[in-house]
């Protein structure tokens, strides 16, 4: 395996290194030469900074993994806010490695920059997780402590994304380059360590860890902070062995001025007796050398195929939000093993680190011996495929786990469902409906809610009961755009009913919900779980819903009288159940219980194909692209480069916060028109691919090198074509 195939798409192996840096060439010999490790030619600072690196990745992906349960559960915002703040959030962590390259390369050098942005980045994990405490200020200090602290994260990991790996890269020397190329490698290594630990774990420390009432957001936000001050404090510690190269002016910045002066100049002699130049860059000529004027024709050739790349991000990226909304709505009990919505997030970076080997010894040879072409650009666009293929199956999965959920009524519409706790059948008939054509039977729970039609946002309607020849009609106000329980009862031997509104969506979080109606002619005190008390009134009055943990119940019911223990059973992932406390004919006390909202029937299981493809071509798609762009670049170039890729993430983040607010569509119509725009944009993607022509970046003069590379699973291989762009 080569070392341009061993990291996670997520964090670049070339990562946007400064001007200069790209690898470092020497020029350190006036700096004591760092102790080795271990009798290695390993520098013994690079201890410090891969340890920097594992800390800081748990820290981002820890506090990432919850974020999106935070929005929804903690602030309360539905899912299309909450899937836009975190996209955007997202977005704006790739902006700022542009910011923390300028800080690096023009004023700070990469050592100062590291330390004073990880400062940043520490204040900015303490203050969301103050933000995160209940008690502290409400809902608009919430927001906005939340909002500020995210900012300052993303400065904060932004800034020094493109200065941590180069600078382990500056502490070899020349000679060592095969130890700095596994140096990448171990490099990588943390930061799949870091976040395959971060995902799994914070989503125990939110869930099963209980504060101030609730799940433990302080606490799943306040460890990643708490990584962070390691990080910080361990990159300080090697300060003393560190080899620190000043900052050298700005590639980036050259690049933006060159380009920008070509584009002014040619604007300026726009004249037709001007003669005409072979390319619009070539204006630039009578201020830049000729030798940048042709590497950064190389470079926006590359950055020209990389506009179609932000729609597979878009995709990607959706797993922490969307993919974990849906995770809400699923079945996770593995055998008596719960896993929690945000925990399917640690599927990702375990498959990377599993699929890597596969596809480079596995995979890509065995294509190879099939005489097949693989050229990078098809590998990408194979990547762009089973990202969509992983969204149709989302949808699909979005669709059976719709079938559980509570049906949404519109305007002039609501539901209606009968509990006869009466002795006997009733038949039910409503003013102007037709509905219960048959008896509903005393204490049977019912299938389905029925629909009501109404005349207008309200409506008086007149209920009809019949029983045993006698018949009753009581009057209830129905309101539109609401669900509904029509309990049936006997009163002094006469028929009576109260009309009582049911919850309208499923619990949140994969928590379940529970209400008492107590049927007894005395007051009852119910005991949930030995701390949750609840006081029913007597002659069936009924409850507020309570939420709890997924899990079996044995509840205490105490009258005036008496003091008896009530087994629920089961109260299930997502579903509302609706509690009967009665007498039995021995005068006993029993529950009689019945399922309001349906459980959610859908294992979190199905959700693995969607991770397996879309980790598939994360492998594809991202390991590859950054090969060849990094392929296609001059030595000079290769940030530029990184700096257009790590632009294309953050564009994608863009793209979800504009669907999200722009089409509010069904959560599976969503996931369909994903798939179907990617699988578009492949396809322009490949065309462009077709026409791309690969060049020797050693070539400035603009020949090309005709000779096919070897494609195999551990080089790239790039097949000049005989067309232009």
């Amino acid at each position: 395996m080569n070392a341009f195939q061993k990291n996670k798409s997520k964090e670049t192996l070339f990562t946007f290194i400064p001007a200069g840096d790209d690898p470092p060439r020497g020029g350190f010999s006036s700096q004591k030469k760092s102790p080795k490790l271990c009798g290695t030619n390993y520098p013994l600072s690079i201890a410090f900074i891969v340890v920097n690196e594992f800390c800081e990745r748990f820290s981002y992906y820890g506090m990432k993994a919850v974020l999106t349960l935070y929005f929804l559960n903690f602030l309360h915002w539905d899912d299309n806010l909450s899937t836009t703040i975190y996209h955007a959030f997202s977005g704006l962590c790739y902006f700022t490695p542009v910011i923390g390259a300028l800080i690096a390369d023009t004023w700070l050098g990469k050592f100062k920059t590291i330390i004073y942005l990880s400062i940043v980045y520490v204040i900015g994990h303490v203050i969301k997780s103050v933000g995160a405490i209940p008690t502290v200020g409400n809902q608009v200090v919430h927001v906005v402590l939340s909002m500020l602290g995210l900012a300052l994260i993303a400065l904060g990991t932004g800034g020094i994304k493109p200065c941590v790996a180069a600078f382990g890269g500056d502490q070899f020397e020349e000679e060592h380059a095969k130890e700095r190329s596994k140096f990448f490698s171990v490099f990588y290594l943390a930061i799949n360590a870091g976040s395959l630990i971060s995902t799994f774990v914070t989503p125990v420390l939110r869930g099963d860890v209980k504060c101030f009432g609730g799940d433990c957001y302080a606490l799943a936000f306040g460890v990643p902070a708490a990584l962070m001050v390691i990080a910080l404090v361990v990159f300080i510690a090697g300060s003393g062995m560190y080899k620190k190269t000043p900052p050298r002016g700005n590639i980036l910045l050259e690049v933006c001025q060159c380009i920008a002066f070509a584009i002014t100049n040619r604007l300026k002699n726009h004249s037709k007796q001007i003669p005409k130049r072979e390319h619009w860059l070539d204006w630039a000529s009578e201020k830049y050398s000729k030798q940048l004027i042709n590497e950064i024709k190389m470079v926006t050739r590359v950055l020209f195929l990389f506009i179609p790349l932000p729609m597979f991000w878009a995709l990607f990226d959706q797993q922490g939000s969307r993919w974990t909304l849906q995770a809400t709505k699923m079945n996770a009990d593995f055998g008596g093993i719960v896993f929690k919505p945000d925990q399917m997030q640690f599927l990702n970076p375990l498959l990377i680190l599993i699929f890597i080997p596969i596809f480079d010894f596995g995979v890509y040879p065995l294509i190879n011996m099939c005489r097949f072409n693989f050229t990078p650009i098809r590998k990408m666009a194979t990547g762009m495929i089973l990202a969509g293929l992983a969204f149709a199956a989302a949808a699909i999965v979005e669709i059976k786990t719709n079938e559980t959920s509570m049906p949404s009524p519109v305007p002039k519409e609501s539901f209606i469902q009968v509990l006869n706790l009466a002795k006997d059948s009733i038949h039910v008939k409503i003013q102007g409906q037709d509905l219960f054509q048959q008896p509903t039977g005393a204490f049977q729970d019912p299938a389905e809610y029925s629909k009501l039609t109404l005349n207008g946002a309200q409506q008086n309607l007149g209920f009809e009961l019949q029983s045993q020849g006698s018949v009753s009609t009581f009057y209830h106000n129905v309101q539109e755009k609401s669900v509904y329980s029509l309990i049936v009862y006997k009163s002094e031997g006469n028929l009576s009913s109260h009309l009582i509104a049911d919850m309208e969506t499923k619990p949140g979080k994969g928590l379940t919900a529970v209400r008492f109606i107590n049927a007894l002619d005395q007051d009852v005190n119910v005991t949930i779980d030995r701390e949750q008390i609840i006081s029913v009134k007597k002659n069936y009055s009924v409850s507020e819903y309570t939420t709890l943990d997924r899990g079996k119940y044995n509840v205490q019911c105490k009258t005036e009288a008496t003091e008896v223990t009530l087994d629920l059973g089961l109260l299930d992932f997502g579903a509302a159940y609706t509690i009967v406390i009665t007498n039995t004919s021995a005068n006993t006390i029993e529950a009689w219980k019945t399922e309001d909202i349906m459980a959610n029937n859908v294992h979190i299981a199905w959700q693995l194909p969607q991770y397996l493809l879309i980790s598939a071509g994360e492998v594809m798609f991202s390991i590859t692209g950054l090969a060849f762009s990094y392929s296609q670049a001059p030595v000079s170039m290769k940030s530029v480069l990184q700096a257009g890729w790590l632009l294309t993430v953050a564009f994608g983040n863009v793209i979800v916060l504009i669907v999200a607010q722009a089409a509010p569509l069904e959560q599976w119509a969503e996931f369909v028109l994903f798939a179907c725009l990617l699988f578009a944009v492949c396809i322009i993607f490949s065309i462009m691919g077709y026409f791309y022509v690969s060049v020797d970046p050693e070539d400035l003069t603009g020949k090309e090198d005709e000779k096919e590379m070897p494609s195999n699973g551990n080089a790239i291989s790039l097949v000049p074509q005989k067309t232009k762009l």
